[in-house]
């Protein structure tokens, strides 16, 4: 009895460490170093070190103290959707694709983030299309992508 309770320990332990969801970060925080609480106030605001905290194992980085205490509070209402990787991407070809901090968009109380280039910029792919169509096929799509590392 006792062997199987250290097995089922372990195991329990190995399954919690083996199951993190992956995000984008890239230049080494969440939204490449943005403040995720910034953008709830209609600002892309390159975050600071200094206003740093871990959640869910990565980090986020913010503008003032005032925002990481505030994200502290709820930090599931501020993290991006799709663990930061450009929502159209997710979406619609079911792949993970680094972003542009600076362009977002709030839409039904969560922030997600796209890609930009000088060519095209996917929020403007995503808010011509069928918007609530792409958000249900984005959340289907990364069901089978959070886990998986890029």
């Amino acid at each position: 009895m006792k062997h199987l309770i250290i097995v089922l320990v372990a195991l329990s332990a190995i399954s919690s460490f083996s199951q993190t969801k992956d995000y984008n970060v890239k230049k080494g925080a969440v939204a490449n170093g943005y403040d995720v609480v910034a953008y709830f106030s209609n600002k892309a605001i390159k975050g600071n070190k200094r206003f740093a905290t871990i959640h869910d194992n990565v980090s986020f980085y913010f503008s003032s103290e005032e925002n990481l205490n505030i994200f502290k509070e709820n930090p599931e209402k501020y993290i991006p959707q799709y663990g930061g990787y450009c929502a159209y991407a997710i979406a619609k070809k079911k792949t993970k694709m680094y972003v542009d901090p600076e362009v977002y968009e709030i839409r039904d109380g969560k922030l997600y983030l796209f890609y930009s280039s000088w060519l095209s910029s996917k929020l403007s792919d995503w808010q011509e299309g069928d918007t609530k169509k792409l958000q249900e096929q984005g959340d289907k799509n990364w069901e089978d992508l959070k886990y998986i590392k890029k």
